[in-house]
């Protein structure tokens, strides 16, 4: 939602000093303040400010600004946010309550006056993912589960559970009251159209709402801007396109790591053959700058000429070269130590990543990670620019879905080329197959 942004005007005014607002959140950038919704008449935001703490904020007569202690810093999650305001309350700590993934958190009130008129369910347009009244301030990530509650403050329990392991998850079917200006939007998928029952239904405003396979029950990996050494480049799209700095040679690593088990992803190649590797590699022992490309924990297939890998910092001979457009699949089997490059759906080498302990065409896995954790990597040696697009289950390379879907027995994730039987997503369910 980068540059997206979604708008409903309503026709009459609700109940603008009690409502309530819930949401399953993941950010792709911290550290910049991003709006995430926002009420008219008085502008009234709920919002990450550039620290990353949480505000609920009134812009023009400075009479409600609440901010979390908690800062959220943290790519890789999913947040359930759920914002209780009751501006009647007789005590000021009481007039807004945020919780966080079932738990009641800290907030600093700067002012929360009572019987404060928001601009919340007032009749000026509503926006999710920028301010109102000019187009800065940006969300960037992903939403889900979206529910505003008009005439209502109900705690996080209306909206979530703990399951039997203690986990906060969604309660998809909420037993709550909407009131005039309520809506559920973005239930299982990218729909505005309001399921309340009360036909509050939004308008895509701009940009281009994405239906990711990523959710809350489901987190897939992405690149991962807080732990890429070196790397100095740019991240978007989910954090799944990233830009290489041509000023550095770098790398940029996953949010997940694997010890275990047989997993798929793609990779789209959108550099010139300036000297791109795509591979897998061991974080804690490759903290330099080349360390991606030459470290004897890493594997990585490179894309200058000819066809070669780099193991464990040697060269061998490998399939093909490639270059601007081609998409490499990874298939990698740690239950016994092996990896698999393809070329637009072809393994290289005559590879058969269902060939267990045989191994027919695969690179071999020799050294141990140091934290005992492999990651998805891509990079660039030598000073030169490129572009990289991971599909590890969404169906997109950058903002193009799939052309034709693949076949998949874990039903875990969409993805270009068929995905090896035995192979599942880089993702949370992906782990506990």
């Amino acid at each position: 939602m980068a540059n997206t942004i979604l708008t409903r005007t309503p026709s009459t005014a609700g109940n603008r000093r009690t409502w309530t607002f819930s949401a399953w959140i993941k950010r792709s950038k911290i550290s910049d303040t991003q709006v995430i919704f926002v009420g008219a008449s008085p502008n009234t935001w709920i919002r990450f400010q550039g620290a990353d703490a949480l505000e609920v904020f009134a812009q023009e007569d400075f009479k409600l600004d609440v901010v979390t202690d908690m800062l959220f810093r943290d790519t890789s999650a999913w947040y359930h946010i759920c914002v209780a305001v009751d501006m009647t309350q007789a005590s000021q700590s009481n007039r807004v309550k945020i919780y966080v993934n079932g738990s009641l958190v800290g907030v600093t009130v700067n002012y929360a006056v009572q019987n404060y008129d928001t601009g919340i369910n007032n009749t000026g347009t509503h926006y999710f993912g920028r301010l109102n009244y000019t187009a800065v301030q940006y969300f960037d990530g992903s939403m889900s589960h979206i529910h505003l509650i008009d005439g209502t403050a109900y705690d996080a329990t209306a909206f979530g559970q703990y399951d039997a392991n203690g986990v906060w998850t969604i309660k998809t079917s909420p037993s709550v009251t909407y009131g005039t200006n309520g809506f559920f939007i973005l239930k299982d998928g990218n729909s505005v159209t309001d399921q309340s029952g009360e036909g509050n239904n939004f308008t895509v405003g701009g940009g281009t709402l994405t239906n990711t396979e990523d959710n809350p029950s489901n987190v897939f990996a992405t690149m991962n801007p807080l732990s890429s050494y070196y790397f100095g480049g740019t991240f978007s799209n989910g954090n799944n396109k990233i830009v290489t700095n041509a000023g550095n040679e770098s790398y940029a690593i996953t949010t997940l790591g694997v010890s275990s088990g047989k997993y798929y992803w793609e990779v789209k190649d959108l550099g010139t053959q300036n000297y791109e590797f795509i591979g897998i590699v061991d974080q804690a022992a490759s903290a330099t700058a080349y360390a991606g490309y030459t470290s004897s924990n890493a594997i990585s297939y490179y894309s200058r000429t000819g066809g070669y890998v780099i193991n464990g910092g040697a060269s061998q001979t490998y399939g093909n070269a490639y270059g601007t457009n081609d998409i490499i699949g990874l298939a990698l089997d740690l239950d016994n130590n092996k990896l698999y490059f393809s070329k637009n759906g072809t393994f290289q080498n005559s590879g058969d990543p269902t060939s267990g302990a045989t191994g027919t065409g695969a690179i071999s896995i020799g050294s141990t990670p140091s934290d005992g954790v492999w990651y998805a990597q891509a990079g660039e040696i030598y000073t030169g620019s490129s572009t990289f697009e991971f599909n590890f289950g969404n169906g997109y390379f950058g903002t193009t879905a799939v052309s034709s879907a693949g076949t998949n027995a874990s039903g875990i994730g969409i993805f270009e080329y068929d995905v090896p039987t035995g192979y599942t997503a880089l993702s949370t369910k992906g782990l506990n197959l």
